[in-house]
C-alpha cells in the first residue's frame, strides 16, 4: 500500500492519505479566513485570549499528577485505546453485551456511547462494564431532550426550535441543569448538546428541531444558557455540528452534506456560536461530516478528516483547547468516503482526540500502530489527545469511580420538578404571530365556538381543555360542504394542526386537503388555528389575511396542548418569539403579547409551592369514604394561585353501577346553590346600592311587612341571625297518610296548573310556592337570638331578586354569571340540557316521589319550586365551582370582568357577629370559631365556602390563595342513611391534607 503525504494548512503539518497511486505534495498556505467586507449591520465576535475564558474546571495539582500516574503506567495500545468511545446499548442480546466487553477488556478502549435501551438495564451494564475497565470509561449519549431520546421510562424536554422561542434564559438553563441531573445519576459524564447549528434552511432533513432556530445570537443565547446549566452541575457539554450543519438539504447519516457557504458567511454565522461559547468555557466540541469547499479544498473531502478543519481552524485559528469528538464514524457521510481503520486514523491525524463510533476498533487501533511506527504519529501528538482525555476523566470524578445506585432509580430520573419546568417552558414558548381585532384571548364565551381537527396525530388533552373553559363543539367531515354545513351556526372556529413528534425528522407540511379546508373556513368564519408541529409546517399557507389568529405551540404533546387552550381563553399571556421564519412576513423573532384574563389555568402542585405526593393522600381519605359506603364516587379539584393543580375523580355513580365518575359529570351540588346561584347575584344587588346592610325584609319584600320579620335586616337574614326556623318539611302538607302525592296537589303527566316537574312522572301544581310563602312569613321565630342555620334566607333571596329584576333567579344565574364565566356545566334542572347518563343519582326516594332521583333537584322544597331554588337546585361539576370560587378570591373579577366590587365582597366576607359566637359572613360559610365545624380547623379566618347536604363542598382561603371542590352524592341510596361521610371527616381530612400540602420554605 502507498501512502500519500500531503502538506496543508498554516502549519505544513503531515498527515495520512490511503489508496494513492502516486505521491505528491500539496500546499494550501491561503489563511482560512482573509479580511472581509462585512456590513455594518454584521456582529463580528472576537474571541477572548484564553487566558481571559471562563472554565467550569480549573485543573488543580493533584489532577495533574493522576494523570501523569495514570499515563506513565499505559502500554502504548491502552493509550490507543483511550481515543475510542465505542456504541453500547441495553435493549440488545448477550452477543452485543460481550462484543462491549471484549472491546473494554482486551482494547481498553476510553469510553462508551449509549444509545436505545432502559434506564435499569443501562446502570447495570454501565456498573459491569466500568468494572472490568483498568481505567474508568467515559459514558456518553446523544440526549438532546433528555434522556427519553435514547432511554425508555424517562422524561422528554421540549426540543431546541421550542427553546428558541422562550426569552427567558433562566428557564433555558433549567433544563440544562435537569438534563445533567438525570445524566450524572445514569452515571453519565457527556452528553453531546448543544446543537449549535443555525438551521436557515427549512428544508434541512436532519436538523430542523434540533436548532434553537435561524438567528446566530438567539441560537448562541440559548446554547450558552444551556452549557451554563449542564456543566454548572459537573457534567460535559458538547457543541455539535462543527463548522456548521445548519445550512444543509443532506443529512449526514445517509450522505455527505455539501455547504456552500464563503468564508466570510462562515464566519459571521456558522462559526459565531462556536466563538463565544469557547468564551463560555464550553469543554468540547463534535465535528461534522461536511463537504465544505470553502474550509477543505479537496473535493467530497468530510470536514471529521480535514486538518485544516480540525486542526488550522478549530485548535488553532479559534484557540479551541478542550476535547474534540468526532461525530459518529459510522455515519454515511463519513463510512462511505473512507472504510473502517482508514477513516479512524485519518480523524486522529485531522486534531480529533475521541474517534465516535468506530465500527472496527481493533483494525483501527492497528492502522494507528503501524502510523505511529512510521512516524506519521508523534509520541507528543498522542500524549496530547490521551492526557487530555485523562484530565477531563479526573474532572469527572473517574479518579473516585462509584458505581450507579439502582435504588429508586426511576423516581430519581423522573422527578415531579420536570413536569413543573415543562409547563413553565411552553408557557413561555408557545408563539402568537397572528391576533388581528385581538381575537386572542377569547373574552366573550357567549358565542358558539367549533373546534377543527387537522393532522394525524391526537388531540385530546387540547380539546379536553378548551372544554374547560366554554362549550366548545367539535365538528368534522371529510367533505368541504359538508364541513361548513355543520360549521354555519357557529361564530369562530378554532383549528388544531397536529403532528406527531416521534418522526420529528420528517416534513410536517400541511397537505392540500388542509390547506383548502383552513381556506374555506377562514373565508366565513373567525378562525384561531394553533399549530402543534415545526413553525415551518405553516409555511405552505400563501396568504395569512384572512385568518385573524395564528398560534405556533411548536410540539403535540399533553402539555403544549394543555398550555394553548389556556391561551386562548387568557388564563396565561403569550410571551414566545419565533425561532424560525413561516414566510416573508412572518419572520424569526415575531411574537405578539396578549393579554391575560385571570382565568384559571393548569399546572403541577410544585409550580405552586405544593407538594404533589402529599396531595396523594387524598386518594386515601377518597377511598376510605367509597370503601365504607359513605359516597359511591366524588370530584376533587384543588387550584392555587390561579391554577388547578389537582383534579380527579372517584369511584362510580352507584354502588351496584359499573359507570365510573369522569371530572366532567354532575352532582346536586344542594346547598352550594346558595353561593354559587342566589349570593352573587345579591351582591350584584347590593353592590349597585338597591339594598344596604341595614336594609330591613320588610323594605325588601312588601309581603314580610307586618310580620314577625319585617325588622330583620339584611345583615341578620345572610348572617343567618335572625331567629328564623332551620326549615319546614312543607311537601309533607301534599302527601296522603301513606306519603303519596295527594291528587289535588299533583299529576302524573303535564297539565294546565300543574307544570311544576318534581320528577320523571310528578307535576306539582303552580299556585304552591303562594303557600310556601305563608308558611315562612307566619312561622314563630325562635326564642333567643342566637346563629341558626335556616333555608329560609335564602328561599326568601329568591323571591326579592325574582322581583326586583323581573327575572327568574335561573336566568339571573345564567345570564349574570354562567354564560360569562364559561360555567355551562352549570345549570338547574340539567336534563333540559344533558343526557341522565352523566348526572349522578343523589337517591332513591321512598317516601315523597317514589323514584331515583336522577337530574332533578333532591331537596324537597326546591323540586316543589320547579327545581329552582334559592337554597338548592343548581348541578355543576367542580371545575365551574372552581370558576366561581376563583372570582370571588378575585374579589369579583373573573376573565377581565368585575361582578362587583372589592369593597362588596370584603363586606360580604367579613363576620358581623363573630363576637356573639356567629361565625357566619353575609351568605359565606366561616371556618368555626371552636369545636367542630365546616373545615379541617386548619385554614384562616379570611376563608370562606359553603357545604351541601348531598356531600358537597367548595371552599377557598385567600391566605393561601387555595380553592378547594368536593362533590359527591353521599345521600345516594337513601338519606335514611347516617351520614358518615360528615361523622368520619372525610371532606375535613382532605382539606387538612391541602393545607399540610403547601410548602414551607
Amino acid at each position: 500500500m502507498k501512502r500519500l503525504l500531503i502538506s496543508i494548512g498554516f502549519m505544513g503539518l503531515l498527515f495520512l492519505v490511503t489508496n494513492c497511486s502516486s505521491t505528491k505534495v500539496v500546499n494550501h498556505s491561503i489563511p482560512i479566513f482573509p479580511k472581509a467586507d462585512i456590513a455594518a449591520d454584521e456582529e463580528v465576535y472576537i474571541p477572548h485570549l484564553k487566558a481571559d475564558r471562563k472554565n467550569f474546571f480549573p485543573e488543580t495539582s493533584s489532577e495533574t499528577r493522576w494523570v501523569d500516574s495514570i499515563y506513565n503506567q499505559m502500554s502504548f495500545d491502552e493509550k490507543v485505546g483511550q481515543l475510542f468511545m465505542v456504541a453500547a446499548y441495553s435493549n440488545k442480546d448477550t452477543l452485543h453485551t460481550k462484543a462491549v466487553e471484549k472491546l473494554v477488556t482486551e482494547n481498553k478502549v476510553g469510553g462508551l456511547i449509549f444509545f436505545q435501551g432502559g434506564p435499569m438495564r443501562q446502570a447495570h451494564l454501565t456498573n459491569k462494564y466500568q468494572s472490568l475497565a483498568k481505567v474508568p470509561l467515559f459514558i456518553g449519549i446523544d440526549a438532546e431532550w433528555g434522556l427519553s431520546m435514547r432511554i425508555d421510562s424517562t422524561f422528554r424536554f421540549p426540543f431546541n426550535m421550542t427553546l428558541g422561542a422562550i426569552k427567558d434564559l433562566k428557564l433555558v438553563e433549567k433544563v440544562g441543569v435537569s438534563l445533567a441531573k438525570e445524566s450524572k445519576r445514569m452515571g453519565i459524564h457527556f452528553n453531546f448538546v448543544p446543537v449549535l447549528d443555525i438551521n436557515t434552511n427549512p428544508k434541512n432533513p436532519i436538523i430542523g428541531y434540533r436548532s434553537f432556530g435561524e438567528n446566530k445570537v438567539n441560537v448562541t443565547e440559548h446554547a450558552i444558557a444551556l452549557m451554563n446549566g449542564a456543566q454548572g452541575q459537573g457534567v460535559f457539554s458538547t457543541g455539535k455540528h462543527f463548522p456548521g450543519h445548519g445550512d444543509t438539504s443532506t443529512d449526514s447519516h445517509t450522505s455527505l452534506p455539501t455547504v456552500t457557504a464563503t468564508l466570510d458567511h462562515l464566519e459571521l454565522v456558522e462559526l459565531y456560536p462556536y466563538k463565544r461559547m469557547f468564551d463560555e468555557g464550553l469543554v468540547s466540541v463534535m465535528v461534522a461530516h461536511l463537504n465544505v469547499p470553502s474550509l477543505e479544498p479537496r473535493e467530497g473531502y468530510p470536514t471529521s478528516i480535514s486538518y485544516g478543519v480540525v486542526t488550522n481552524l478549530l485548535k488553532n485559528e479559534l484557540g479551541f483547547e478542550g476535547l474534540i469528538f468526532t461525530d459518529a464514524l459510522n455515519m454515511k457521510g463519513a463510512s462511505n468516503f473512507r472504510a473502517p481503520g482508514d477513516i479512524e486514523l485519518e480523524a486522529f491525524m485531522a486534531g480529533n482526540d475521541i474517534l465516535l463510533f468506530a465500527e472496527n476498533v481493533p483494525l483501527a487501533a492497528e492502522k494507528i500502530c503501524v502510523a505511529y511506527q512510521d512516524g506519521l504519529i508523534s509520541d507528543a501528538r498522542l500524549a496530547e489527545s490521551v492526557k487530555k482525555i485523562l484530565h477531563y476523566k479526573f474532572k469527572a470524578g473517574l479518579n473516585k469511580y462509584t458505581p450507579i445506585e439502582g435504588i429508586n432509580l426511576y423516581n430519581d430520573l423522573n422527578p415531579k420538578t420536570n413536569q413543573t419546568l415543562q409547563y413553565e417552558l411552553y408557557e413561555n414558548a408557545v408563539t402568537v404571530v397572528k391576533n388581528d381585532g385581538n381575537i386572542l384571548p377569547i373574552k366573550n364565551l357567549n358565542q358558539k365556538i367549533a373546534y377543527v381537527k387537522l393532522g394525524d396525530d391526537t388531540n385530546s388533552s387540547f380539546v379536553s381543555t378548551l372544554k374547560k373553559y366554554t362549550e366548545v363543539t367539535e365538528v368534522s367531515d371529510t367533505n368541504i360542504d359538508s364541513l361548513m354545513t355543520k360549521l354555519s351556526d357557529f361564530e369562530t372556529v378554532i383549528i388544531g394542526y397536529h403532528k406527531s413528534d416521534k418522526s420529528w425528522w420528517k416534513s410536517p407540511e400541511l397537505t392540500v386537503p388542509e390547506l383548502q379546508i383552513i381556506d374555506s373556513i377562514a373565508s366565513k368564519k373567525k378562525v384561531i388555528l394553533d399549530c402543534f408541529a415545526k413553525p415551518y409546517s405553516l409555511s405552505r399557507i400563501l396568504n395569512f389575511d384572512k385568518i385573524p389568529g395564528v398560534i405556533v405551540s411548536y410540539q403535540n404533546g399533553d402539555i403544549p396542548q394543555e398550555v394553548s387552550a389556556e391561551l386562548i381563553f387568557g388564563a396565561i399571556d403569550a410571551k414566545g418569539l419565533l425561532p424560525v421564519s413561516i414566510n416573508s412576513t412572518l419572520k424569526a423573532g415575531d411574537g405578539i403579547t396578549t393579554q391575560k384574563l385571570n382565568r384559571l389555568g393548569f399546572a403541577t402542585p410544585e409550580s405552586v409551592g405544593m407538594s404533589s405526593e402529599k396531595l396523594k393522600q387524598i386518594e386515601t381519605y377518597a377511598q376510605k369514604a367509597i370503601d365504607g359506603k359513605m359516597a359511591p364516587g366524588m370530584q376533587i379539584l384543588v387550584a392555587r394561585k390561579g391554577k388547578v393543580i389537582y383534579q380527579k375523580s372517584f369511584g362510580k355513580q352507584t354502588y351496584e353501577g359499573d359507570v365510573k365518575v369522569k371530572n366532567s359529570d354532575l352532582y346536586d351540588v344542594a346547598s352550594v346553590t346558595k353561593m354559587v346561584a342566589t349570593l352573587p347575584n345579591v351582591m350584584q344587588a347590593y353592590d349597585q346600592k338597591k339594598v344596604t346592610l341595614e336594609t330591613t325584609l320588610g323594605e325588601m319584600l312588601p309581603l314580610f311587612k307586618g310580620s314577625n320579620k319585617q325588622q330583620m335586616t339584611f345583615k341578620e337574614l345572610l348572617s343567618h341571625y335572625g331567629r328564623m326556623q332551620a326549615w319546614i318539611p312543607f311537601y309533607k302538607a301534599t302527601l296522603d297518610s301513606a306519603n303519596r302525592p295527594l291528587e289535588q296537589y299533583y299529576r302524573k303527566v303535564y297539565s294546565e296548573g300543574f307544570s311544576k316537574r318534581v320528577s320523571d312522572s310528578l307535576y306539582l301544581r303552580d299556585d304552591y310556592h303562594d303557600s310556601i310563602m305563608k308558611k315562612i312569613i307566619d312561622s314563630p321565630l325562635i326564642d333567643k337570638k342566637e346563629y341558626r342555620y335556616s333555608d329560609f334566607t335564602f328561599i326568601i333571596l329568591k323571591q326579592y331578586l325574582e322581583r326586583v329584576t323581573g327575572q327568574h333567579l335561573d336566568e339571573l344565574a345564567t345570564n349574570n354569571f354562567y354564560k360569562i364565566l364559561g360555567m355551562n356545566n352549570t345549570l338547574y334542572n340539567p336534563l333540559k340540557k344533558f343526557d341522565k347518563s352523566v348526572i349522578a343519582p343523589t337517591e332513591i326516594d321512598t317516601y315523597f316521589r317514589h323514584d331515583t332521583i336522577q337530574g332533578y333537584v333532591h331537596d324537597m322544597e326546591a323540586a316543589m319550586e320547579d327545581g329552582v331554588g334559592g337554597h338548592a337546585g343548581i348541578f355543576s361539576n367542580a371545575m365551574d365551582i372552581a370558576k366561581m370560587m376563583q372570582m370571588y378570591l378575585q374579589k369579583g373579577n373573573y376573565g377581565g370582568q368585575q361582578y362587583f366590587s372589592e369593597a362588596t365582597f370584603n363586606d360580604f366576607n367579613t363576620c358581623w357577629f363573630c363576637a356573639e359566637g356567629n361565625r357566619r359572613g353575609l351568605g359565606f360559610d366561616k371556618p368555626q370559631l371552636s369545636g367542630g365545624g365546616p373545615t379541617c380547623g386548619c385554614v384562616s379566618m379570611s376563608s370562606f365556602g359553603h357545604t351541601g347536604f348531598t356531600g358537597t363542598m367548595a371552599w377557598a382561603d385567600p391566605e393561601t390563595d387555595i380553592i378547594y371542590v368536593f362533590l359527591s352524592n353521599r345521600t345516594y341510596p337513601g338519606t335514611n342513611l347516617s351520614n358518615t361521610l360528615s361523622k368520619e371527616n372525610i371532606r375535613e381530612d382532605i382539606q387538612k391534607v391541602i393545607q399540610d400540602a403547601i410548602i414551607v420554605k
